[in-house]
């Protein structure tokens, strides 16, 4: 059974644990994004090489509508890319189609040369893996169509002997593409594995497990800075007279409220908000993707009334609040700090209504 996982873990999630998998999948995604912005990039500038080429070479006048084909498509992908979010989805689907074209051009080349074996498909079956981090089995599957289209395609066209030999070949090298695949993408994924630790260690806050001061300020400017974003919300909150409960009840029980207060806040936030302590006894909350106010003053209740019910020092009975300042973001902000400070100053208003216990800076 730990072979079969073994060989499960490699296919599916690059010789690792699925969770883990899923935690850096985004990572793959956005290196994936750079290298074939760069590779397509390349492939315009040789397509067009190869075009001009074909107008003054006769051996290879007959590829040159490939060849601007080549060239345009390019091109294309370039420009979807200036366009796209580098993790999402869709870019890894064009580099896909990518590469099933760049194995179509594979074997129109081969059957406009029917008496020579293949070349330029065998060598885009052992180059295209080395260059894209996923699930292995989708390039297998990937690989394996591919090698089914040529030899199906090429065998009314190419004589036997020939087709036989591109046979011999295409099978083995098919194997060796999917394996270096696998092992490449267990490489990287490896790397992507360590650093995420390291960055992890980097950005937790001892005390609470939660983000620290710089993994919150880096995390919502990378977030302010996307063009592609124009909506959040930002929560400021401390804690109710914290001072008094570390003066009259010593800085370990002051020290477990911060804790437990953190732990409130991770079990009510489990989505992709960022979340963590600033320092002493203030925290922020960044909520991705939405500006309603409606959603932004229920979740300042729900964290008002949760610190009311699970947050408690001395012998439980003793209670603690929380005000909360909140700044709507909606595109006008560049940077953390002036969003920021208009929900630091929120919530100083916050503190002077000890009833709703909350303030909304909208700007």
């Amino acid at each position: 059974m730990r072979i079969l996982r073994t060989i499960r873990n490699y296919f599916f999630y690059c010789g690792i644990e699925k969770d883990e998998y899923n935690a850096i999948k985004k990572e793959a995604y956005v290196s994936n994004f750079e290298v074939w912005k760069i590779l397509h990039f390349l492939m315009a500038v040789l397509f067009a090489a190869l075009f001009i080429s074909s107008l003054f070479t006769d051996l290879m006048r007959v590829n040159g509508p490939a060849y601007l084909a080549g060239f345009g498509y390019s091109l294309l992908i370039i420009g979807l890319f200036f366009m796209m979010k580098k993790d999402s989805i869709i870019p890894q689907f064009l580099i896909y189609l990518t590469i099933s074209l760049l194995f179509i051009f594979g074997i129109v080349l081969s059957v406009r040369n029917p008496d020579t074996p293949a070349v330029s498909f065998i060598a885009l079956l052992l180059i295209t893996p080395m260059f894209m981090i996923d699930k292995p089995f989708f390039m297998a599957f990937e690989l394996s169509a591919a090698s089914a289209v040529f030899l199906i395609w090429t065998y009314p066209v190419k004589p036997y002997d020939v087709w036989i030999v591109d046979l011999a070949n295409i099978i083995p090298f098919t194997i060796i593409g999917i394996f270096l695949n696998v092992i490449a993408n267990s490489l990287r994924i490896k790397e992507f594995v360590l650093t995420r630790k390291l960055n992890i260690q980097k950005d937790t806050d001892d005390l609470t497990g939660l983000k620290n001061k710089g993994a919150i300020i880096r995390e919502i400017d990378k977030f302010l800075s996307d063009d592609h974003t124009r909506k959040g919300i930002m929560y400021v909150m401390d804690i109710d007279h914290f001072k008094v409960i570390n003066d009259t009840c010593g800085h370990d029980v002051g020290d477990e409220v911060i804790a437990q207060f953190g732990r409130f806040l991770d079990e009510l936030f489990t989505g992709d908000e960022i979340v963590g302590r600033f320092g002493g006894d203030e925290f922020i909350v960044f909520i991705r993707d939405t500006d309603d106010r409606d959603i932004a003053c229920r979740i300042a209740e729900d964290i008002v009334k949760g610190c009311a019910e699970k947050v408690v020092y001395g012998d439980g009975s003793d209670k603690v609040s929380a005000s909360i300042g909140i700044a709507i973001y909606r595109g006008k902000e560049k940077d953390y700090s002036e969003l920021f400070k208009k929900a630091d100053s929120a919530l100083y208003e916050a503190k002077a209504d000890a009833v709703i216990r909350y303030h909304i800076s909208e700007g």
